[in-house]
């Protein structure tokens, strides 16, 4: 992928499970929500596996292991194995075996999913800051974390133990709806401390790092419903991305994306894996895809013609951030996505 300014999304003759090689797929918000399968999942993941695309799941949570992981996508209908889960727990315990001894002792505030990940790279997870450990990792921990684990963190970080953070998501969906997530978590100990922790999970280098590794993708794209670490963890591994309308991010959000936020395609939900994409090309002072014409104007984003809605959106994302250049499209584009339903 150009690093170069994204001003629309792309075009592709071929269904995107034949483009590429392997679907880098985010969980929460693309292949289920609240526990359960997201509407045509299952059906599109057994179509493209079964057209020889490789499925590896891509996830911030560290709570969970990939066994714990596999068993529930299997659960749902997507039969999955251990090794197709890649999870920042993952990528944070090579990060941190990297800067210290072998069989280091490493204080985990966390879940189950953090301690498997550091026994795999040969480190000893500790409880305590008592316990003189060579590093502090901090993960997701569900509900039940205590708060006297960012005490324990904060006793270590403040007498100097280098200190990791799986990923800085802020927040996380659930079946009652957005809890706090590991961002949250690492704010307490931030703000008692005044640290900055070393971070691994998406959009930053080293989970793009763990990914490729473990899956040996050549010609990956990047799945996501969040602009902020699935979209921006594609473009900072310089891969291609798809982008699915079935999590957090909508269509306003969309138009006003930065240029590291912006995907190579969008897609209504996982079933845009199995087809080609349509093509935005310029007319006039506009952008045509499909039926509709999508302008920037004096009084903001303007859409004229009929036909798919997500042909639409895909107009008025080129005529946004082509006005938007390398900032954020500005211009008001709610009548426009009214007009769509988005």
């Amino acid at each position: 992928m150009s690093r170069s300014v994204r001003t629309r999304p792309e075009g592709s003759g071929q269904a995107l499970s034949k483009a590429y090689d392997t679907a880098l797929l985010d969980l929460d918000g693309v292949v289920y929500a609240g526990g359960q399968a997201i509407a045509y999942a299952v059906e599109s993941l057994a179509t493209t596996r079964a057209g020889g695309m490789h499925l590896a799941y891509v996830t911030n949570n560290a709570l969970r292991t990939p066994d714990a992981v596999a068993g529930h996508l299997t659960e749902l209908g997507i039969p999955t194995e251990a090794g197709d889960v890649i999870t920042s727990a993952q990528a944070v315990a090579r990060l941190i075996s990297e800067q210290v001894p072998a069989g280091s002792r490493v204080l985990v505030i966390g879940g189950e999913g953090l301690r498997v990940a550091l026994r795999e790279r040969g480190l000893e997870p500790v409880e305590s800051a008592d316990d003189e450990p060579a590093a502090v990792v901090q993960g997701y921990g569900g509900p039940d974390l205590t708060w006297g684990r960012f005490a324990e963190a904060s006793y270590a970080v403040a007498r100097g133990v280098p200190w990791f953070a799986s990923n800085t998501d802020l927040t996380i969906p659930s079946g009652r709806g957005i809890a706090p997530g590991n961002g949250a978590a690492v704010e307490v100990v931030r703000i008692a401390t005044g640290a900055e922790p070393q971070v691994a999970g998406k959009p930053l280098p080293p989970m793009h790092r763990e990914t490729i590794l473990r899956t040996g993708a050549e010609r990956p794209l990047v799945v996501g419903d969040r602009l902020d670490t699935d979209i921006e963890g594609a473009f900072n591994g310089e891969v291609d991305s798809l982008l699915v309308l079935t999590g957090v991010t909508d269509g306003a959000q969309l138009l006003a994306a930065l240029p590291q936020h912006r995907p190579t395609y969008v897609d209504a939900d996982l079933r845009g894996l199995l087809t080609g994409q349509p093509e935005v090309e310029e007319e006039g002072q506009g952008f045509r895809c499909g039926g509709w014409t999508a302008t920037a104007g004096a009084e903001g984003l303007e859409l004229t013609g009929d036909g798919e809605a997500l042909d639409g959106l895909r107009a008025l994302c080129a005529a946004a951030w082509t006005a938007a250049g390398d900032g954020s499209c500005t211009l008001d584009g709610g009548k426009a996505l009214a007009r769509l339903g988005l």
